[in-house]
């Protein structure tokens, strides 16, 4: 049809229009509620807690109960109770749900289902003795998810959304001395969750305080401390703007001033590095709050973020608020131990991850040292299922809800040094709420840049940010020689720009692989200003199963419909906080200081890569070590070399050691006095720098043995064998099993991957490929004069790809040697989950001892944490408690190891070239099955070892990029030999 042309107009039936949109669906960021405002941790004015023990009634919808319980003289006698802070999910009413980025609810925007689950909540409270008369009173909600209607005392206050965000009610008005009842009816689902699809539990409650605050007259309304930093000058310049206007006194300074009033002084400047902060007071005619003042200045200079004048390096992670126990309700004791591990980690950043975490959080982050991206509580990731259609980030109706977020987050936060950038949200598209959230932001606060990943163009950004950017692409960006992109305007604003990842190495299960060769490019590209690992905590929830064994359930456990599995744990600590070998691969990776040099030379280089900070509240310590065991030790004198510098240094004269040693010299910086995060002699870095490499150890100038032939067995040396198939059953009196060639691992969630990822997920393709099935034929048991050779041909059904494996064993004294050549056939596509050999031994060996990396875990690209040296574990304790048990454990670059039982019994293993060392009482297949921890039941009779001449690296492909070419172990032939010895 043409333009010209008309369609005929056709009568049609007449509908009533539809009624208004209830509250809890209309697109509205609530209503009744106060303006914004900055949060005070302390104040002279009365404050009174409301947490504690409420009524609470759970009905299926929202319409199933009218409000009559929120007029006085309710009866609530037949109602449950609940604690406030909490979720109703957690406490037996209702099951929590895991979805990634789907919604748990058909999309129409803004409609939610009728099935809504609506949480009433009562609380009875008396105002304490000696609260003041006069003034008024506001009542204030921290957090409420995802919707709220409130009364006080019969009188409705009006409803709000946004439910990490403040929200505040006038209600002096209302108050009684004694019998005040506060109602506080909470949807699960609202028009506000099409904003809030994050990662993580959707925990409906009042999960934040609930507190009364006294208003006295001439209280303040709002403060914004501006503290800039001339790092030429080394002076801050100090003002402070106040509703209404008061006084401003920080003893230290000599300062007292009126606010608005502006002054410059010398002082020394806040940074992640070096959290200066000046004690101050804040007095109006009815109300005095203390503050701490952070003088610092940020600026995108040259393309290049810098705070105080110098460049910035993010050594950060994401973090979620979360407890196994109480979801997103965390206590203070919790958020500070959450940032006290990350700065003995050598953490130097946080990015909120998606929401604004309580607002005590800032204040620790002030205090400890760190540089943190605060980020508004929105993400609509879900409608990415619709190709972006009917995303609210780009429907003019949604952003004054948008705005809304904006500024309850910038208004409360404004006035903590820590918070460097504000970030509009996370994995919303594009559109003009966005850019609307970014322009008010801008007026408001210009002292800060602006940060959001979505959006390629960078339109709204100061920070060109991506996640998962794969290495090489991560080196292109770094030259600023990247694709273009799009508007050639808007690219080429984009390429000057600085860089970071704001999510990259994903930490789901065993893992991140790659972060080594990231942080080489960081270190590398003065753009590449660092990023933000995926994430801090498994979100595990705390369950039992029906015998009392505790673990941590992830999606699917509680009965959703929709779910992600366990793509909910993914931290760097497991869900009680436990570090992970992720966290200690990441410390030793990021660590500020540099170590290495010429240990056969006995010289060191010590590199500064601290951004501020000089090395003087460091102590330097050297460790001259044999075979593993420390012959000499002592102090290093190293100079207070500033950031950025570095020098080299004499170690001291090493003492004579036994021909054929290898030796190392260990050089560790520690903290030389107690911290607000850390004690003395903490470990901040540390390197190790071989002297002398091994030199393999000679034979047994004992002659080889020739075999012993019995009845369906064959001896040698402390050996004996089946002779039909050449196994290993015994060494001397030790019953043993194997070894055999071994091939499977139980799939990591990173080799497993994501199915959106281009990258192989190699964990599907060796399941397709049987690996896990092999079947060993024996083609020959051969024993001459000076041994015994095994022949055996290791494949799978319904393939011809196998490995051609010969066993050479030969044996001197009570020592039993064995020789194994791997030859692949077949045109082998995928690389082996590990080549290498597995062999049970009595459940009573269970202690190991080995010389090697340790003492944790390490695989070909998560080994940097491994430092070498003699280390000895129980059995137990190599496992790896991974939420999704999958392959963990193995212990990398070991010469020989040991296994033993209480009486001292067991076998000495000795490997050439050094092997992985692996040893658990459960095989790799049941590791594999297993869903949950409890899952891995121990066996009764043996331990299984797995000496591997070869592992596939990590990587990061649950999200992130796979293993990189280095790491991967492709089908390739082999040779390599163990030595075996029995321990009497």
């Amino acid at each position: 049809m043409s333009s010209t042309q008309h369609t005929p107009h056709t009568p049609h039936t007449q509908h009533p229009p539809h009624p208004p949109l209830p509250y809890y669906e209309d697109v509205s960021p609530g209503s009744g509620g106060l303006p914004p405002r900055a949060w005070s941790a302390e104040t002279d004015a009365a404050r009174l807690s409301l947490n504690g023990t409420w009524a609470f009634r759970l009905s299926p919808t929202a319409t199933a109960e009218d409000g009559s319980f929120a007029r006085p003289g309710y009866d609530a006698s037949g109602w449950d109770e609940i604690p406030v802070p909490a979720h109703w999910v957690l406490h037996g009413h209702g099951a929590p749900i895991y979805t990634n980025h789907l919604y748990p609810f058909p999309v129409d925007p803004p409609r939610v289902p009728t099935e809504n689950p609506t949480g009433d909540h009562l609380r009875g409270f008396d105002l304490p003795p000696g609260w003041p008369e006069g003034g008024d009173a506001v009542l204030r909600f921290e957090g409420v998810e995802s919707c709220a209607r409130v009364w006080l005392n019969g009188e409705e206050l009006g409803t709000f959304k946004g439910s990490r965000l403040p929200h505040e009610f006038a209600v002096g008005g209302l108050l009684r001395p004694r019998g005040n009842v506060l109602a506080v009816r909470v949807h699960q689902w609202s028009s506000g969750s099409y904003l809030e699809d994050q990662d993580q539990w959707w925990l409906p409650g009042i999960f934040r305080e609930v507190t009364l605050e006294h208003r006295p007259e001439g209280c303040l309304e709002d403060y914004f401390v501006h503290a800039s930093y001339d790092h030429v000058r080394g002076a801050g310049t100090l003002r402070i703007d106040a509703d209404p206007g008061g006084r401003v006194t920080v003893p230290e300074l000599g300062l007292d001033l009126a606010t608005g009033e502006s002054v410059s002084v010398p002082v020394e400047p806040w940074t992640a590095e070096t959290p200066r902060l000046y004690e101050a007071w804040l007095t109006t005619v009815g109300e005095s709050v203390p503050l701490r003042i952070g003088f610092r200045t940020v600026v995108v200079e040259d393309g290049v973020l810098k705070v105080n004048g110098r460049r910035v390096l993010f050594r950060g992670v994401n973090r979620h608020e979360f407890h196994p126990e109480s979801g997103r309700a965390v206590d203070l004791e919790t958020m500070r131990a959450d940032l006290v591990l990350m700065k003995q980690h050598n953490i130097n950043a946080v990015r909120t991850s998606h929401y604004p975490p309580h607002p005590a959080f800032f204040g620790l982050c002030d205090e400890l040292g760190l540089w943190v991206i605060d980020e508004c509580d929105l993400e609509t990731h879900g409608f990415v299922e619709m190709d972006w259609r009917g995303n609210p980030v780009d429907d003019t109706r949604w952003t004054p809800a948008l705005v809304d977020r904006a500024a309850r987050m910038v208004e409360r936060d404004k006035n903590h040094p820590s918070i460097v950038m504000w970030s509009l949200g996370n994995e919303c598209g594009t559109g003009r709420g966005l850019s609307a959230m970014a322009d008010w932001i801008r007026e408001r606060d210009p002292s800060r840049v602006i940060h959001y990943e979505g959006d390629l163009s960078c339109a709204d950004t100061d920070i060109y940010s991506r996640m998962y950017a794969p290495h090489d692409e991560v080196e292109q960006i770094g030259r600023r020689v990247e694709p273009p992109w799009g508007d050639p305007e808007l690219d080429a604003k984009r390429r000057r720009l600085p860089f970071i990842q704001c999510e990259y190495a994903h930490a789901m299960g065993n893992g991140p692989g790659g972060l080594s060769e990231y942080q080489r490019s960081f270190e590398a590209h003065e753009r590449c200003q660092g990023g933000f690992v995926w994430e801090w905590i498994d979100h595990g929830l705390a369950k039992r199963t029906a015998d009392g064994t505790p673990y941590f359930a992830y999606g699917g456990d509680f009965g959703e419909e929709l779910h992600d599995g366990n793509f909910v744990c993914d931290g760097l600590v497991f869900p009680d906080r436990t570090p992970s070998p992720g966290l200690t691969e990441y410390k030793k990776v990021i660590e500020p200081v540099r170590i290495d040099g010429d240990g056969a030379a006995g010289s060191v280089r010590i590199a500064n890569h601290h951004d501020f900070a000089d090395l003087s509240h460091l102590v330097f310590s050297w460790a001259y070590e044999a075979e593993g065991d420390v012959l000499a030790s002592g102090e290093l004198a190293v100079p207070p070399l500033g950031p950025g510098l570095a020098a080299e240094l004499k170690l001291p004269t090493p003492p004579e050691t036994e021909p054929g040693q290898e030796t190392r010299w260990t050089v560790e910086a520690r903290l030389a006095a107690t911290t607000a995060w850390a004690g003395t002699g903490h470990p901040v870095a540390w390197g190790q720098l071989p002297a002398r490499v091994r030199t393999e150890q000679p034979h047994p100038t004992a002659p080889q043995e020739a075999p012993r032939r019995d009845t369906g067995r064959i001896g040698l040396g402390p050996g004996t064998f089946d002779a039909a198939t050449g196994e290993l059953m015994a060494l001397g009196a030790l019953a043993v099993s194997g070894p055999r060639l071994d091939v499977w691992r139980a799939p990591t969630d990173n080799d497993n991957g994501a199915s959106w990822q281009p990258d192989e997920r190699y964990g599907l393709i060796w399941r397709e490929l049987g690996l896990h099935r092999m079947k060993h034929r024996v083609d020959a048991v051969e024993p001459d004069a000076t041994g015994l050779t095994v022949r055996v041909r290791v494949a799978a059904a319904a393939t011809d790809l196998a490995l051609d494996t010969v066993y050479r064993w030969t044996a001197a004294g009570d020592r039993l040697r064995l020789a194994v050549s791997v030859t692949p056939r077949g045109e082998w596509s995928c690389p082996l989950p590990r080549l290498g050999l597995r062999m049970g031994v009595p459940a009573s060996l269970g202690q190991a001892e080995w010389f090697g990396g340790g003492p944790g875990e390490g695989y070909p690209d998560t080994r940097a944490a491994c430092r070498l040296g003699r280390w000895a574990l129980s059995v137990d304790a190599m496992q790896t408690p991974y939420v999704r048990p999958q392959e963990n454990g193995a212990r990398p670059d070991v010469r020989w190891a040991r296994l033993s039982a209480p009486d001292g019994r067991g076998v000495r293993i000795e490997g050439a070239p050094p092997f992985w060392f692996t040893a658990r009482r459960w095989t790799g297949e049941q590791l594999a099955a297993a869903a949950h921890t409890p899952d891995l039941v121990a066996s009764e009779d043996t331990v299984w070892v797995n000496l591997d001449h070869g592992q596939q690296g990590i990587g990061s492909l649950s999200c992130g990029p796979g293993v990189l070419e280095p790491y991967r172990h492709r089908a390739a032939p082999a040779e390599f030999t163990f030595a075996f010895s029995p321990l009497e």
